[in-house]
């Protein structure tokens, strides 16, 4: 793709408990529960790059027909999610997440589309210093409305009605860009993000042990985040596993064993009895009732590992 940056890292969006007062100088679109993923599509092939830049087309190759949808080189920015009823469905995706070469029956399966929301470069002009508006509107000329691809649309102002449409297609919130934003890739500036639900990245640190014929599998996961530097506890999860996520799971910790803890505070005495610690490598999601005062997750469920994230990124998020 001569012409064509070879690598541009997402624009990200910070987190907000509530709509902002001047709502109507927002473009709002609708939150999707997938993977983030930089398209860069010129001279008939497509190459996906994740948010910690891994490559990822091999795995979805039906998005390889961005190829024949444009007819010039472009890069794009968007979410590969696979759908369940009409809804983005985490958990099905995962199953897509991991494998290089997926059969048929796994696209057939576990099919992902990509809702595209922006439009970094067109031809070899870069559109990074145009305004949110003018990149919206270069990327709905493109026509990319078509499974397994799709421009979703977007709102001047109406958050709360935006908001209240993802709460009814049981999404996962709302993002908002200001209407005269440029894009600044690797960089929370501008764009914010308003959820329906409290979801937090984590480190898995370790593991305790089920109980019974589970003696020797995976009963929970002893989970971190990086503050001010340290790794530091956050708490330990045991619901919301499949067994598919459990033998994923312990497919990837169990080369990644160690002796010692690896957080740098202390584990309750509880948690630590029995742990079988690991190296602190493999990133997941949660979603939570709320943090407790001495910073704990409350009630927290897991959803799943994020290929898309290194641990070094993963800091409490409000």
């Amino acid at each position: 793709m001569a012409g064509l940056p070879h690598l541009i890292r997402p624009m990200l969006a910070s987190l907000r408990h509530e709509l902002p007062e001047d709502e109507e100088s927002y473009g709002w679109e609708l939150k999707w529960d997938g993977l983030r993923a930089i398209a860069y599509v010129g001279e008939g092939t497509v190459r996906l790059v994740s948010r910690n830049d891994k490559e990822m087309a091999a795995s979805y190759p039906e998005l390889a027909v961005l190829a024949d949808r444009v007819g010039t080189p472009v890069i794009l920015d968007g979410e590969i999610v696979a759908l369940r009823d009409g809804r983005p469905d985490f958990g099905l995706l995962q199953s897509r997440m991991h494998v290089q070469q997926p059969d048929d029956k796994l696209i057939r399966a576990a099919a992902v589309q990509m809702f595209v929301f922006d439009v970094l470069y067109l031809g070899h002009d870069s559109l990074l210093e145009q305004p949110y508006t003018q990149r919206r509107a270069e990327l709905e000329k493109l026509g990319l409305n078509a499974d397994p691809v799709h421009t979703p649309p977007w709102h001047r102002g109406g958050a709360a009605g935006v908001l209240a449409d993802s709460i009814a297609k049981g999404l996962e919130g709302v993002v908002g860009k200001p209407l005269t934003s440029h894009y600044h890739p690797d960089q929370r500036r501008d764009w914010i993000k308003v959820k329906n639900v409290k979801q937090q990245e984590v480190i898995v640190c370790g593991w305790k042990p089920g109980a019974g014929r589970r003696a020797d599998m995976i009963g929970s996961l002893l989970l971190g985040v990086y503050q001010d530097g340290k790794l530091r506890y956050v708490g330990h999860v045991g619901t919301g596993f499949t067994q598919d996520m459990l033998d994923e799971l312990m497919a990837e910790l169990t080369p990644l064993g160690r002796e010692t803890s690896p957080f740098d505070t202390p584990v309750p005495a509880q948690q630590a009895r029995d742990a079988r610690w690991v190296e602190p490598r493999l990133v997941g999601e949660v979603a939570f009732a709320e943090w407790t005062t001495d910073e704990i997750l409350r009630q927290p469920s897991w959803r799943g590992l994020r290929i898309d994230k290194g641990p070094r990124d993963v800091h409490r998020e409000d």
